[in-house]
């Protein structure tokens, strides 16, 4: 668990913030790290588009998808969301190259499951496997995530989705919502998806163009509310896949820093506040992650 004081903390700060969160920050060159209940299992929400882009690289490495080749999506194939296709009014053809570009990046959903169509779950989890990742599984597409009571209430009723999402989590990590059952949903933890980081900048399990494009991507992300604030400087730079959804707040990427040195973050959280806005969450969730960094860093 690293330094008590900084670790402890970490958790006060997250805790006077309503949330109950997993995070693991590891050291790139020595594998050193610090963390907060980083094998605790969380439902992904959009997170899972980050073992998805690697999943369908690895495809196309093999032959088995083209990502130069086109698909159409008609407005009945629109998945609900608030960035990308998920916002267009009318059908759009568009490569698979770009749909993971705006998947990974503007965490489109209707491209996320695009994406999905070519390679399902099932085959994700087969790389996933392949590199040697057991607690991060998916199960289903984005789409999927919309049949709550999200999907099912007024705007003015989100409270109630929220409330419900705060209240019926067990024990173990189950849900009376599926989406949110650990155990039914995309699910994973704060080590499985620091290992995932790890392959894709320091592994040798990966090809090379599946590599390298995903840190491009990941580069490009342009959803930077969270964590970066905290992390990012002139002289850093801060890849990361982020996942919203109800009381779920989630960040994963990797800060590489100008001295050659570089960082593997996993944020995992979900709140107890019933509300969808909580500037105070996300600056808890950056002070967290940085404060780990920092001590992390300063033993190097």
């Amino acid at each position: 668990m690293g330094d008590g004081s900084v670790v402890g903390e970490a958790v006060r700060v997250l805790d006077a913030a309503g949330l109950r969160a997993s995070v693991l920050v590891q050291d790139l060159r020595t594998g050193r790290e610090l963390a907060i209940e980083p094998d605790v299992p969380y439902p992904l929400a959009s997170v899972v588009k980050l073992p998805l882009l690697v999943a369908v690289l690895e495809r196309a490495a093999a032959g088995t998808i083209d990502l130069s080749a086109v698909v159409t999506l008609g407005r009945s194939e629109r998945t609900p969301g608030p960035t990308g296709l998920s916002q267009f009014a009318h059908p759009a053809s568009v490569a698979v190259e770009d749909l993971l570009y705006l998947a990974t990046c503007l965490s489109d959903d209707t491209a996320a499951d695009a994406l999905f169509a070519l390679c399902p779950p099932g085959e994700v989890n087969t790389t996933l496997r392949a590199l040697g990742i057991t607690d991060v599984t998916l199960r289903h597409p984005i789409h999927e995530l919309h049949r709550t009571l999200a999907s099912r209430l007024g705007p003015d009723e989100l409270h109630l989705a929220l409330s419900l999402a705060i209240r019926s989590t067990t024990e173990g990590r189950g849900h009376l919502v599926p989406q949110l059952d650990v155990t039914q949903a995309n699910a994973g933890t704060a080590r499985g998806l620091v290992r995932l980081l790890r392959e894709v900048w320091t592994g040798q399990r990966l090809d090379r163009a599946t590599v390298e494009r995903t840190r491009a991507l990941l580069a490009r992300n342009v959803l930077r509310n969270r964590l970066a604030p905290d992390l990012e400087s002139d002289a850093s730079t801060w890849s990361s896949k982020t996942g919203t959804f109800l009381h779920l707040r989630h960040e994963v990427g990797v800060l590489e820093h100008h001295d050659g040195s570089a960082f593997a973050i996993a944020v995992l959280s979900e709140s107890t506040v019933p509300a969808r806005i909580q500037p105070a969450a996300e600056q808890a969730l950056g002070f967290a992650a940085r404060a780990l960094h920092d001590e992390l860093r300063s033993r190097r």
